[in-house]
């Protein structure tokens, strides 16, 4: 269907017209084909969920200066994506940033704060530090937010810039709308190297995960 190219003044004439009724027939119907998009209920939430987000303001570490404080400065601007009502409470947040590293102490207060956040929610763990401990390998760091939250999106770096945190932004919105971006496993058909599948480096899968790993494969090919 082609657009005709209109000035603002022939568009104000054309809705006028409109209201008054005076449009009928083919003009009518070409009115409405070039005005009304159809959709389902679904798509229209997650878009709109997607493009509504209330970001928790909250930081735990160094990473907390790259990510809540540069996105909302005029240079980056997370208002172009609709998320810069940043909340100061987690009952008015729908997304929490886990900018820095989470200590063993910190976990628990981490996850509180989780649980009080509205429903949908959304989690990114942003650096290296709160996604796979980064650097500090030793007993009073959590190795990676997800050993006790869901995490949805992980944005590596030390401290990554705030294009990849926008990035990681954009990829979690279209996750959001129902049409996620492909993990590099679906991308390079490598699946099967799952380490929790094999049961661990080097070793035979048990007969429990070799079940869970055939199930999960056959999820992701559906």
């Amino acid at each position: 269907m082609e657009v005709e190219r209109q000035t603002m003044r022939e568009r104000q004439l054309r809705a006028r017209d409109m209201l008054r009724g005076d449009l009928e027939g083919e003009e009518l119907e070409r009115y409405v084909e070039q005005r009304v998009v159809m959709t389902n209920f679904e798509k229209m939430l997650g878009w709109a969920r997607a493009n509504s987000m209330f970001p928790l303001t909250f930081g735990l570490a160094c990473c907390a200066i790259e990510a809540p404080i540069s996105l909302v400065t005029a240079r980056y601007d997370l208002a172009r994506f609709g998320a810069e009502a940043l909340r100061a409470s987690p009952r008015q947040a729908d997304m929490i940033i886990l900018s820095g590293r989470v200590s063993i102490k910190m976990a628990p207060v981490v996850r509180r704060l989780y649980d009080q956040m509205l429903e949908p929610k959304w989690t990114m763990a942003m650096g290296a530090c709160s996604s796979s401990a980064g650097m500090f390998s030793n007993y009073a760091v959590v190795q990676g937010a997800d050993k006790f939250m869901p995490v949805d999106i992980y944005v590596p770096g030390c401290p990554p810039r705030p294009e990849a945190v926008l990035y990681g932004f954009t990829k979690l919105q279209r996750k959001i709308m129902g049409n996620p971006d492909q993990g590099w496993r679906q991308r390079y058909d490598a699946s099967g190297t799952e380490e929790w599948a094999r049961g661990g480096p080097r070793s035979e899968p048990s007969p429990e995960a070799a079940a869970a790993y055939d199930e999960a494969r056959g999820l992701i090919r559906a």
